[in-house]
């Protein structure tokens, strides 16, 4: 198959970006990494182009504060990029969204005067794989005006349904960098403990989906004793790649999909995207379909593991922001946790570390506790005090499904940090109007 007309440069593909245009670009390591790095060279003849992403892991000028009239970032999730850029002053602006209608509910109002994102060398029967990510890049690719896609050698040719036909694509440019890669941190004692809690809540056949952060990765270091257990997962990453590699992860017990490890994104080290590549037990999924909580409550025992940055006395969790600065995003947490609960003999657990340093106005750092009497001023409620199930901290477990307000309460104070908890117990007293 002749192809070779649709090969464009960067150049080629920066000139036919148009004042006013909106673009989507990609999650993660499917973002366009060269085509971002670039955009800014554009700006002395654009304005008000917007750009939107989902955790960005190439670095970019173009969102810089000096480049303010030529281009804004709408997220739908923040990464350590964005909020370094939204700092220094760059036009950076989030989208509230459960991930799997990101795409969906966008495309509702608004339809992209371009698509580019990353994708692999086309293969011999004239294919490309978006290869790291389906969450809403199909959906995308297929409405928008303009396709151009970064085709790269270094990128996993991935299974599932996010493979396009070149002839669905307008143009093509030859990169060759490599795949960012996220890599984990050491863990340490709070994120075993944590990692061990969790673990002896998850019998084995059960099916499991993880969040990102370092708690996720000791939940999955966690597992590795157990046996057959299955994955639904928004994100793959390293951790469960290694639990497939030890006969962990079999799938053998699913009800759907059995024995395959389902994903809607893959991000984690170079491992990880070797793994994946063609790999037909690995399928990378619409994201949309994925999180869907009916389809992921085919599965029974589903266990739904995600992280949080507060959670309050009633069991409110704020797990994108820090009072109304934007940390990260919503992500699937609420859908992956009203999943698990439908799921027969499924569990929602939330995890945190009991305190956080945090910097004061005076510039020092303190220690802080994590579950406290109210969210700070501002935060966004990424899950409900009605959908939470269990809490979980370095100091236990809180079972919060069916309790009242009290009972709440005192579950969370338990897994306090014990230097919070005389506190804690005053302001329980006080609002619940009877000694703790």
């Amino acid at each position: 198959m002749d192809y070779t007309s649709k090969f464009i440069s960067l150049e080629q593909a920066l000139s036919m970006v148009k004042s006013n245009d909106y673009i989507v670009t990609g999650l993660g390591a499917a973002e366009a990494g060269a085509f971002m790095g670039a955009l800014h060279t554009i700006a002395p003849r654009v304005r008000n182009v917007t750009l939107t992403d989902c955790l960005p892991l190439h670095p970019a000028e173009f969102r810089g504060a000096r480049y303010r009239d030529s281009f804004r970032v709408d997220s739908w999730f923040y990464s350590g990029v964005e909020r370094q850029a939204r700092k220094e002053g760059g036009s950076v602006s989030f989208i509230p969204n459960h991930l799997r209608q990101a795409g969906v509910r966008w495309l509702a109002h608004r339809i992209p005067n371009l698509y580019v994102g990353a994708a692999t060398m086309p293969d011999k029967h004239g294919y490309v794989s978006l290869s790291c990510s389906n969450i809403y890049e199909k959906r995308m690719l297929e409405a928008a005006d303009l396709v151009i896609l970064e085709v790269n050698p270094n990128m996993p040719f991935t299974l599932g349904d996010l493979q396009v036909p070149v002839s669905d694509v307008d143009y093509m440019v030859r990169v060759d960098y490599p795949v960012p890669e996220l890599i984990s941190p050491p863990l340490g004692a709070r994120d075993r403990a944590i990692g061990k809690f969790i673990a002896d809540m998850v019998p084995d056949a059960s099916c499991i989906q993880l969040g990102i952060g370092s708690i996720p990765n000791a939940v999955a270091e966690a597992l590795k004793t157990k046996n057959d257990l299955g994955l639904h997962t928004e994100m793959l990453t390293t951790g469960m790649m290694e639990l497939a590699r030890l006969g962990v992860l079999t799938g053998k017990y699913k009800q759907a999909e059995r024995g395959k490890l389902v994903a809607a994104f893959a991000v984690g080290t170079r491992e990880l995207y070797d793994f994946i590549d063609l790999n037909p037990g690995v399928a990378i999924m619409d994201g949309n379909w994925v999180n869907d909580p009916y389809v992921i409550s085919r599965n029974d025992n589903q266990v739904s593991i995600n992280t949080a940055l507060e959670v309050d006395l009633t069991g409110q969790c704020a797990s994108e922001s820090l009072g109304s600065r934007q940390f990260s995003g919503t992500g699937g947490q609420a859908e992956t946790a009203m999943g698990a609960q439908r799921s027969r003999g499924g569990k929602s657990i939330i995890a945190l570390y009991s305190t956080a340093m945090v910097k004061g106005p005076d510039g020092v750092r303190r220690e802080v506790s994590k579950i406290v009497p109210q969210l700070m001023a501002g935060a966004a409620v990424s899950l409900s005090r009605n959908d939470v199930d269990r809490v979980v901290t370095e100091y236990g477990v809180a079972a919060l499904k069916g309790r009242t307000l009290r009972q709440r309460a005192r579950a969370l104070i338990e897994i306090a940090h014990p230097d919070f908890r005389d506190g804690l117990k005053a302001e329980y007293e006080k609002r619940f109007h009877c000694k703790y």
